[in-house]
């Protein structure tokens, strides 16, 4: 398992660089890092082969998209691992978080309409292992996951 302290300077600015935005050419980037070009490609591709940059995409505001009925299900299940398998494929399933606590995993989904998020929960609930589920429907986002840039400086 790495370790923050595996990582330099450059390479956490480049992270919490890439976690702000990720537009722009490397040029643009790595004058904003005052690095050379190719430094900043180097270190990018030894991240992404790591497996600390695991991709680029757009930061989407779901609930401007129509997506309005978002929900956290607790899962109580037999086959935690199994199940989570399973749940991962439901289309309207935004993540899945093997948990300790309560319950054996907690999943988001988000939904276009009740019925939609009825109908996903039901289906959750039909997976054979399920004993039960705990849904839980979000008012409001306050903070998105993809708003999250980890502290990677000044840690030493």
């Amino acid at each position: 398992m790495a370790n923050i302290n595996d990582y330099d300077d450059l390479d956490r600015r480049i992270v919490e660089l890439l976690c702000t935005s990720s537009q722009g050419s490397f040029r643009q980037i790595a004058k904003q890092l005052s690095v050379h070009p190719t430094t900043l490609i180097q270190r990018v591709k030894a991240l992404e082969n790591k497996g600390v940059i695991k991709g680029y995409r757009a930061k989407v505001n779901y609930l401007n998209l129509g997506f309005e009925y978002m929900g956290m299900v607790h899962v109580y299940a037999e086959d935690v691992a199994g199940t989570e398998k399973k749940i991962k494929e439901i289309p309207q399933v935004m993540a899945v978080f093997d948990v300790t606590g309560d319950a054996d995993c907690i999943v988001m989904i988000s939904c276009l309409d009740r019925e939609e998020f009825s109908e996903t929960v039901k289906k959750i609930n039909s997976i054979a292992g399920v004993r039960k589920t705990n849904t839980s429907v979000i008012l409001n986002v306050v903070k998105d996951i993809n708003e999250f840039v980890p502290i990677l400086r000044n840690r030493e």
